[in-house]
């Protein structure tokens, strides 16, 4: 989809693109000169392959104040970026030939990062009518004698999804009578959240569930930092200790300047977060109300993040403009992009088709624009 968004532009073509998994605001000012003073300082060199005491201290206060988990300065890893710990995490947790439960649909790289370990992932689908989230049911119903690990990534990518404390609740009820289970999430999205909804950490709820999970996070989304590279995670000292020996050999320690602009993203003003947040749940009602007007097309209203996972089901077999017909979720992208000048991501990335996910990340008034040609490539297609 890049490639060919890249070669319409090219030959004139105005594209908007709803694709990219990123913020469109930019870092916080504070946080930007906190950088700049590392470099001025000369905090330019290698610091603890975990990362540096200041920034795993106010870690620690971070994940006690926000997520009510005591996790020691000793128990939490910094790297450069949230995927390395994911990597670190289940090449800890599994063996060649484990399973490795995750819900669908799902981050492209979850399912990557497990074979990577040598894992096999096991995939659940989540359907729109279960609010694309994994029911206790689900869960149960897939677990195997081989299963050792549960990767949850809530709010979700790319669904907005996101589970309240008596759906966690429900999961650990199951998961308490598998012991041998280890489990990871993924919270990158915590602070993109809507509605006033309580979205607890799953460690938060169980002292015998926090004693087998990882809770793996960053700087990217929330902080709007996600050229900085800056990840996190938190759990019990075995793990982690073996998660900082892989992380310290596969890249060494994080920069030192993105940790000092880390400590002053936790310790300086938080009201950035809400603000994001609220222009986001604006955004996602644009869409969202927009979407109800298509023919075709439906959605389910998400919890959180920044991104629409769409049902499009009902324009499979239509005719495009150009007398293709229709038959996947990848032709229906590909013909966005083409006859309407909007770009998007097929769910078969995700491992649900046929949907796409629409990415709302972009100034409100594009939004307004780039929903509107597609209300009017769906009036066309049908």
């Amino acid at each position: 989809m890049g490639a060919l968004v890249r070669r319409l532009r090219a030959e004139g073509r105005d594209i908007i693109g709803m694709v990219n998994g990123e913020p469109d605001f930019s870092t916080p000012d504070n946080i930007k000169d906190a950088g700049i003073r590392a470099i001025a300082t000369n905090n330019t060199r290698y610091t603890d392959s975990n990362g540096t005491a200041e920034l795993r201290t106010a870690l620690s206060a971070k994940f006690k104040r926000e997520n009510g988990l005591d996790y020691a300065p000793d128990q939490i890893v910094v790297s450069s970026g949230n995927k390395p710990l994911l990597h670190a995490a289940l090449l800890a947790m599994i063996d060649p030939g484990d399973e490795v439960i995750i819900p669908a649909p799902h981050w492209p790289s979850h399912p990557d990062i497990v074979q990577m370990a040598g894992g096999v992932p096991v995939s659940v689908l989540c359907p729109i009518e279960a609010g694309f989230r994994l029911s206790p049911e689900a869960l149960e119903a897939a677990i195997t004698p081989r299963t050792r690990a549960l990767v949850l990534n809530s709010p979700n990518n790319p669904t907005g999804a996101a589970y309240d404390r008596h759906e966690l609740q429900a999961l650990i009820a199951v998961l308490k009578r598998h012991p041998d289970i280890w489990i990871l999430t993924d919270e990158i999205y915590e602070h993109i959240r809507f509605d006033g909804r309580d979205m607890p950490s799953l460690a938060a709820l169980d002292e015998e569930i926090a004693a087998r999970t990882v809770t793996a996070n960053g700087a990217s989304k929330g902080y709007v930092m996600t050229g900085w590279r800056i990840g996190f995670a938190g759990g019990p000292r075995p793990i982690m200790e073996a998660i900082s020996s892989i992380v310290g050999q596969l890249i060494g320690s994080p920069s030192a300047i993105s940790q000092a602009a880390m400590i002053e993203a936790l310790a300086g003003d938080q009201g950035f977060l809400q603000r994001n947040a609220s222009i986001f749940q604006e955004r996602r009602d644009i869409a969202v109300e927009a979407l109800g007007q298509m023919p075709g097309l439906r959605c389910h209203v998400p919890e959180g993040a920044f991104y629409l996972f769409v049902d499009c089901a009902g324009v499979i077999g239509c005719t495009q403009p150009d007398g293709h017909v229709i038959q996947t979720d990848d032709d229906f992208v590909r013909g966005c992009v083409k006859h309407a000048g909007v770009a998007f991501v097929p769910g078969s990335a995700f491992g649900l088709s046929p949907y796409f996910r629409l990415a709302y990340s972009l100034e409100t008034g594009q939004l307004r624009v780039a929903m509107e040609r597609l209300r009017r490539y769906c009036n066309m297609i049908h």
